[in-house]
């Protein structure tokens, strides 16, 4: 089949852009499996295995999707008619009551229910991207990933967790020192190290050298890319119960709690998970491979007029709270 991936940035991506990562691996895969792949997106985008189409910002989407398409996957929404079969993926959030399009997809089960869907499939990495890791090297720090200035993620509570530790060590991977996005911060302690916005081999490089991910989100994590990621480097994963943590980080690959003093305890105890659990468990369930499966499926679904969705996903709990519980 003709898919046609639609997106709003460029790709590929060098650094941070999760969800450009994720419909690039998608589209490499579903490649692999036959289908014939177009991404429409902006100028500068470029791709040894698909089809670009340049968008053209003062055209409609539907004058600029071939005729040959069977199915467009949107990662946005398109805000017109389109013609085609579609689906749209939510990777994100909202705290309104939007109604989101009938053939939403939603990325993690609980992140489906808050809209009161049944629709989702997991976000898979082309693990060999990654490389093979090693599972048996010494390693001294534990690590943050994600953009640290976005204050949900919570930079300051995992710098918390660790510093309550007796000596252990935290590298930030998306946040600097001195951090002015924010107001002006700047973050002491000889055992906290950052790193800034990383990623590729020296992304890879650093998380292979880590103990383990500090990940106490404050909010409704959709997915998380970081949490995978990590997982696959073989590093046990600290963090929230929130969103889709307790669906992705089953106990015997993380622990979660929404104190840092239990955290700070959880991660003094990191060697007592095995990094070769965590690695098979990512290499085996978030696997660009089960994702474009999962996708086909959604694809024909729409192709023979069915729809995702009973009625437009809409979220069923406004959350009230700026930041979901911290202490």
């Amino acid at each position: 089949m003709h898919i046609v991936i639609v997106h709003n940035t460029k790709i590929p991506v060098l650094k941070y852009g999760g969800i450009e990562r994720v419909i690039w691996y998608l589209g490499k895969a579903l490649a692999k499996k036959g289908h014939h792949i177009s991404f429409l997106v902006p100028q500068g985008s470029y791709s040894s295995f698909a089809n670009i189409i340049v968008f053209n910002p003062e055209k409609s989407f539907n004058e600029q999707i071939p005729d040959s398409a069977d199915v467009l996957h949107f990662s946005m929404l398109p805000g017109e008619n389109i013609k085609k079969p579609y689906i749209f993926t939510m990777h994100g959030n909202v705290n309104d009551a939007t109604l989101l399009d009938i053939n939403t997809i939603f990325v993690s089960k609980n992140h489906a229910a808050r809209f009161g869907s049944t629709s989702f499939v997991y976000n898979g990495m082309d693990w060999d991207d990654y490389g093979k890791p090693d599972l048996t090297n010494q390693r001294n720090r534990f690590h943050f990933l994600g953009d640290a200035a976005w204050r949900v993620k919570n930079v300051k509570g995992a710098i918390q967790s660790v510093l309550l530790t007796k000596k252990e060590e935290l590298m930030v991977l998306g946040g600097n020192r001195l951090n002015f996005r924010m107001g002006f911060r700047f973050t002491t302690g000889r055992r906290i190290h950052f790193y800034g916005m990383v990623g590729g081999a020296e992304k890879n490089h650093l998380l292979n050298q880590s103990k383990g991910l500090v990940f106490p989100v404050r909010w409704h994590e959709p997915f998380g890319i970081a949490l995978t990621e990590s997982l696959y480097f073989g590093c046990p994963v600290f963090g929230t119960p929130y969103g889709s943590l307790p669906e992705i980080i089953p106990s015997d690959v993380g622990f979660l709690s929404d104190s840092a003093t239990e955290l700070s305890k959880a991660i003094e105890d990191s060697e007592s998970y095995s990094r070769t659990r965590c690695h098979e468990y990512a290499r085996d369930v978030f696997n660009a491979e089960k994702m474009a499966e999962a996708y086909v499926q959604k694809y024909e679904k729409v192709m023979n007029g069915e729809q995702l969705n009973m009625r437009p996903p809409q979220l069923l709990s406004i959350q009230n709270e700026k930041f979901l519980s911290w202490h």
